[in-house]
């Protein structure tokens, strides 16, 4: 009997344009998924894909200018800097909505109950609903009411959903993990420390996390807020994800190189689609071994 392939599709502002170049590397070698899990952005390309709309998607945020993404947000100042409201009007308009329960592949949304902080999978109703209800970005993006909850970002609590993908009955599970930089930088930082020997350097950074400012493109200018809210929540996330996935591991880990993308860099859609298509070229062999699971 064929397994049901599914694919993790993890949060991360920006970047998440990546996984449109994730999904197409893919197509190539013959690999669709079934079941598709989105937080946050992931939420939105995996609604893309899920309702065959990618190629309407693509088109549209590589066309986004720096003016383009300016324009669509909608400022306020409670519960969130942005509304959000004109963003998805605008996705709205490019992909239309649906039910998800109407859609030929099998979708859902991960979002976090801003009241008990608990996990709430999205797998009924409006698509654009839930992909709303999952990127609600806190401090940047206002809450959003569904089902009687506020609800906010899913990438708070599960930022690569792959057990949302087995509960949707995948066998087999593709995670696209946008955060992995972090856990290679720190890496990269503890080695250089105890090679110059510096213990009680070390001791400090492990405890303080000290990735921080390697998130921005100059360590001498003082962050601004977007800088602040994308590196904490990318630190947060790529830990979050690493004690995820060892409970519930994918057949294989996807990282696209996407460290140089910040939170609000919409308009560099064709290079960020660009690294997704060859994040799949780094597991070429791993995703051979998906012969084996066909008929």
């Amino acid at each position: 009997m064929a397994v049901k392939l599914g694919i993790a599709l993890g949060s991360g502002a920006a970047r998440g344009w990546s996984h449109i170049g994730v999904l197409h590397g893919l197509a190539e070698r013959d690999i669709y998924p079934q079941v598709v899990a989105g937080a946050s952005m992931g939420a939105l390309v995996g609604a893309a894909y899920a309702s065959n709309q990618l190629p309407i998607l693509e088109q549209w945020v590589r066309g986004l200018t720096r003016m383009d993404v300016f324009g669509l947000l909608d400022a306020r100042f409670r519960g969130g800097v942005m509304d959000g409201g004109r963003i998805m009007s605008a996705v709205g308009e490019q992909l239309g909505d649906h039910d998800i329960q109407s859609l030929a592949t099998g979708y859902g949304a991960v979002a976090t109950d801003l009241i008990t902080g608990r996990e709430i999978w999205l797998r009924e109703g409006s698509v654009l609903s839930a992909v709303r209800a999952s990127c609600g970005m806190p401090g940047l993006f206002a809450p959003t009411r569904h089902d009687n909850r506020w609800l906010l970002d899913g990438g708070l609590v599960n930022p690569v959903p792959v057990s949302l993908c087995y509960a949707m009955g995948a066998d087999v599970v593709i995670a696209v993990n946008l955060n992995a930089h972090l856990a290679s930088r720190r890496h990269l930082v503890a080695t250089k420390l105890r090679a110059e020997g510096n213990d009680g350097e070390l001791k400090r950074f492990e405890k303080l996390a000290g990735v921080l400012g390697s998130l921005f493109r100059s360590r001498e200018a003082e962050p601004g807020i977007f800088d602040v809210v994308n590196a904490s929540i990318s630190i947060m996330q790529e830990r979050i994800t690493r004690s995820r996935m060892a409970g519930e591991p994918p057949f294989v880990e996807i990282a696209p190189h996407v460290d140089d993308i910040q939170l609000m860099d919409f308009h560099r859609a064709d290079e960020t689609i660009a690294a997704g298509r060859l994040s799949v070229d780094a597991v070429a062999t791993k995703l051979g071994e998906l012969r084996d699971f066909r008929v």
